[in-house]
């Protein structure tokens, strides 16, 4: 990971992070030929968004809370290979690109969280990891339904 010098810094690449998660999850929806998917996908993004919209507050005014849930993992994730990108991806590749992508930021902001000076930010990063397993979580669900179900 990254060396980061200033909390700036550590902010400045996690917003980076979520903005590119908005646009991730803004093009499977607008590739999605499946509605339920694609209203989900644009719900992420829109979660994603709000992700980059706490960062930027903590950037400008120091604000944030932080929760402690506990979020299920199924770790489907873990035993599936990754996809790439691609126009004609299948609902099964989509999903497991959406559950790499969101482990990936799960790990990024644990990551993050460990770097983090004081714990206040400490535990908002560790929040902020929470929110993306539960992104992982929805998609494994899914997964799980759909895929797994038919074999």
């Amino acid at each position: 990971m990254k060396e980061f010098e200033k909390i700036n810094d550590i902010l400045d690449f996690a917003i980076n992070q979520e903005q590119e998660s908005v646009d991730f999850y803004n093009n499977l929806a607008s590739k999605s030929s499946n509605k339920v998917m694609r209203n989900v996908f644009e719900q992420f993004a829109q979660e994603e968004m709000g992700h980059k919209a706490k960062l930027l507050d903590i950037q400008q005014k120091g604000i944030y809370d932080v929760s402690s849930e506990k979020i299920m993992d199924m770790k489907i994730a873990d035993y599936i290979v990754n996809v790439k990108p691609s126009p004609q991806m299948t609902y099964q590749e989509v999903l497991v690109l959406a559950m790499n992508k969101e482990k990936a930021a799960f790990k990024l902001y644990l990551g993050l969280s460990e770097r983090a000076p004081g714990n206040e930010l400490k535990n908002f990063f560790i929040m902020l990891a929470q929110e993306e397993s539960r992104h992982k979580l929805r998609f494994e669900l899914e997964y799980d339904e759909y895929v797994l179900r038919d074999n």
